[in-house]
């Protein structure tokens, strides 16, 4: 074998060891009725993170999505139902959060300074998600929110970015 037949064989061999090392995609789906009754399916949602670092600051941000999905896209109609997907990735912890309602206009998904009130009746939820998350994202109709966050831990295998993870799980009803 020939010194640069070697090398190219080593490097095969050091790609497929750190393939070897990634862990698989996994997700779980939640759905549930619109109800402010959140603590439960909250722990639920953090229960693979494990940095009490980010936990707090994931639980503020996902706990204000699931409250507009409740109040604002479902209008607290018990009768509708909010989906959640939690997908976890070597390097990235992510959430999808929808409603069934019509959407957030694109103008009101950039909030992401605080209200010049902060006794306004809207603005301060979107403003702590993107404060709380790494990457925020919207569908185009507005009434799926995608919530990533890095994890603290740098794995030595790569992982699929959240765009290609929205592009990939484009509709939750399915």
């Amino acid at each position: 074998m020939s010194s640069r037949s070697w090398s190219v064989a080593q490097q095969l061999w050091r790609i497929s060891s750190s393939l070897r090392q990634i862990k698989p995609l996994s997700w779980a789906d939640f759905v549930l009725p619109s109800t402010l009754q959140l603590a439960p399916l909250l722990e639920l949602l953090l229960e693979p993170v494990y940095c009490r670092d980010i936990t707090q600051r994931i639980y503020l941000g996902l706990h204000e999505a699931l409250v507009n999905a409740v109040r604002h896209g479902n209008s607290e109609d018990p009768a509708k139902t909010v989906r959640v997907r939690r997908i976890l990735t070597p390097n990235w912890l992510i959430w999808q959060v929808q409603d069934e309602g019509r959407g957030i206009s694109e103008n009101a998904r950039g909030i992401r300074h605080l209200p010049e009130r902060l006794d306004a009746s809207c603005g301060r939820g979107l403003f702590l998600i993107y404060q709380c998350f790494d990457d925020v994202r919207w569908n185009q109709r507005g009434n799926r929110l995608q919530l990533a966050c890095r994890r603290p831990t740098f794995s030595v295998a790569s992982s699929l970015s959240p765009s290609l993870l929205l592009a990939t799980t484009e509709d939750l009803a399915r």
